[in-house]
């Protein structure tokens, strides 16, 4: 790990050491005045702050989904350093997110500030496959214990979306390679008083085979709607609201008899998913008051020889407030929360589980060179006792363009449904009762900023440790299969982060992740998530040609039944506006051809090719 270290952080010396001219090359027209980049801001945090000053803080802005041609958003989470994205095939597979080596269910995901994680999905794990980015303005992911903000699920981190307020209309049509088509269009009006927009975006495809050893095209069609409104009928006070639907069928493959290998078969998965809040704002004196209720329900069936149909639902409500003091250095943020949930399982077995929630976090710059944060939060389960979570962090500037900072933060994350009944338990003893799973982080990352921003790095090296992970256990001499708390897991790694604008139109990015995952108990690194991943991005933005291509490697990753090999692949996005309002589009994705598998055995596209138009009015 110390040469892994040393070599993460001369690769960022070399890179914040590159001459800062390099980082604005005038081109022709060009007047030669330092690049001001805009500020990007976290919300995630509840206190919003500076991307830069953001201990394991990714930020996708409209701009970047666009510039990358991004459908779903696992085509941008693929980018972040120590996110491992895995899909059951190509398109409209079981697609999950392991932040830092933590498992699927314990990485939150927001959308508008609701959470849509599955209830009834056994760990409580959200499903990337079918979320689209027509409609989305930004999406954050805070990685690292999170807890402390927004309670059980968050201890590898925190996925948030926030969906688009529409002035105008917007449409984007695209065609391409396995018979797939893709269509979004939204309309609305915003202003000072009020806005209100509503947006429809559909794919479909014939695709290809799930499995790697089938012939058969494995199809898939998704659907989401959106409706987003916003009223300010006084001064100070403020009403908002968001609905969205997603419906999405996938054909499957599946293990046929006689061999029960991976194979084609006429599985069908559907799953039908809504999610929405309203919300109330008022502002008396310096202080914001906020009330929230918020709703998510999911329905998953699958059709073949095993067929099962899942339901869930999930209520929140929420009160939170936030201000200044100290002459308006410090801010804060302070609220209480109710969230329930509930889930029908295949099996019959059904339960309901409920959150208390209190929590503040504040913000303090003890200098005009230091900041500090803190953030404490206390969640009392209905069934599984209480937890205490908490989570320190501070940003120094070094000067000279240099920025240090920290965070520690602890997380929990409550039993799912399925582990708390016991879902497919057989045993003639009792049940073992559960506890929550309890985890510590810890990270530092230094930074750097050429003058103007024209250069850009930063190298974060963290750890995170998870007790009592749940494990469903087979004990093969009594027949014996409960969940019990037993996995100590551990991650170590390291993160790299760079861009320079090269002059001319040009800028270049890459990311890089070393995740070290094991499993404390056995010593063996832990399934699906590979050591070594990385992106290089080349984008140009000229008068009317834009365009970025996207190279994504990834080392041999431990999988089930074996060693998934590593991969490089690269995707190409194209844009020529013929005017102001309207755009032509290329996409040309896999351009090496390269044969390569997310998941060991699943299969993945050669080259395609789509073609398209955007319109802006």
């Amino acid at each position: 790990m110390r040469h892994l270290m040393t070599t993460a952080s001369l690769a960022v010396l070399c890179l914040c050491a590159s001459p800062p001219a390099l980082a604005h090359d005038p081109g022709p027209g060009d007047p030669g005045d330092p690049v001001e980049l805009e500020e990007v801001i976290v919300t995630a945090t509840r206190l919003p702050q500076p991307e830069a000053e953001t201990p394991g803080a990714r930020v996708f802005t409209k701009a970047d989904i666009e510039a990358r041609g991004a459908i779903f958003a696992a085509d941008l989470l693929a980018e972040v350093p120590g996110a491992a994205v895995t899909r059951t095939g190509p398109f409209g597979g079981l697609t999950q997110l392991r932040l830092r080596g933590a498992s699927p269910g314990k990485t939150l995901v927001l959308i508008d500030g609701v959470p849509v994680n599955d209830p009834a999905e056994i760990n409580g794990a959200y499903d990337f496959s079918s979320l689209s980015l027509s409609d989305i303005a930004q999406m954050e992911v805070l990685s690292g214990p999170q807890s402390s903000l927004w309670g059980s699920d968050a201890i590898g981190g925190v996925v948030a979306l926030t969906t688009r307020e529409v002035d105008g209309v917007r449409a984007d049509l695209e065609a391409g390679s396995l018979n797939t088509r893709r269509g979004a269009l939204s309309v609305g009006r915003a202003g000072e008083r009020g806005a209100l927009g509503l947006s429809v975006s559909g794919f479909r495809t014939d695709g290809v085979s799930a499995a790697v050893a089938g012939t058969e095209d494995d199809g898939f069609e998704t659907l989401t709607a959106g409706l987003k409104g916003r009223i300010t009928p006084r001064a100070g006070v403020e009403l908002d609201g968001a609905l969205r639907w997603t419906q999405s069928r996938v054909e499957i493959d599946g293990y046929p008899a006689p061999a029960y290998v991976l194979g084609d078969t006429d599985d069908v998965s559907k799953s039908e998913a809504w999610s929405g809040h309203g919300r109330l704002s008022v502002r008396t004196g310096g202080v914001r008051h906020r009330l929230t209720l918020a709703a998510s329900d999911i329905a998953r069936e699958t059709r073949s020889d095993f067929a099962n149909r899942f339901e869930a639902d999930r209520q929140v409500w929420r009160w939170d407030m936030d201000g200044t003091g100290g002459e308006g250095r410090l801010s804060w943020a302070a609220g209480l929360e109710r969230r329930a949930e509930s889930a029908d399982l295949d099996s019959g077995l059904s339960d309901d589980l409920g959150t208390r929630s209190v929590y503040g976090t504040v913000l303090f710059p003890m200098t005009s060179r230091v900041t500090v944060g803190a953030a404490l939060r206390h969640d009392d389960t209905d069934d599984f006792g209480a937890a205490t979570t908490g989570r320190l962090t501070a940003h120094a500037d070094l000067g000279a363009g240099f920025g240090l900072s920290g965070a520690f933060g602890t997380g929990f994350k409550a039993p799912t449904v399925s582990q708390s009944v016991c879902d497919f338990c057989f045993s003639a003893d009792p049940f073992p009762a559960l506890k929550p799973e309890h985890a510590e982080g810890a990270e530092l990352a230094l930074g750097w900023q050429s003058p103007g921003g024209g250069l850009t790095g930063r190298l974060t090296v963290y750890r995170l440790t998870i007790e009592d992970q749940i494990i469903y256990r087979f004990d093969p001499l009594t027949f014996d299969s409960v969940y019990i708390n037993l996995d100590r897991t551990r991650t170590e790694g390291i993160e790299l982060e760079g861009r320079a604008l090269l002059g001319g139109g040009f800028d270049l990015s890459l990311t890089y992740g070393w995740t070290d995952a094991r499993d404390d108990t056995t010593g063996l690194a832990l399934l699906r998530v590979p050591e070594h991943a990385g992106t290089v991005g080349l984008g140009y933005s000229g008068a009317r040609l834009s365009g970025r291509l996207t190279v994504r490697a990834e080392g041999d990753m431990p999988d089930s039944g074996g060693t998934r090999d590593g991969f490089v692949t690269a995707d190409l996005n194209l844009g020529y506006a013929l005017t102001d309002q309207v755009e032509l589009t290329a996409r040309v994705d896999n351009l090496s051809d390269e044969r390569w598998q997310s998941l060991r055995g699943y299969g993945e596209p050669g080259r395609t090719v789509a073609l398209g138009i955007r319109l802006r009015y």
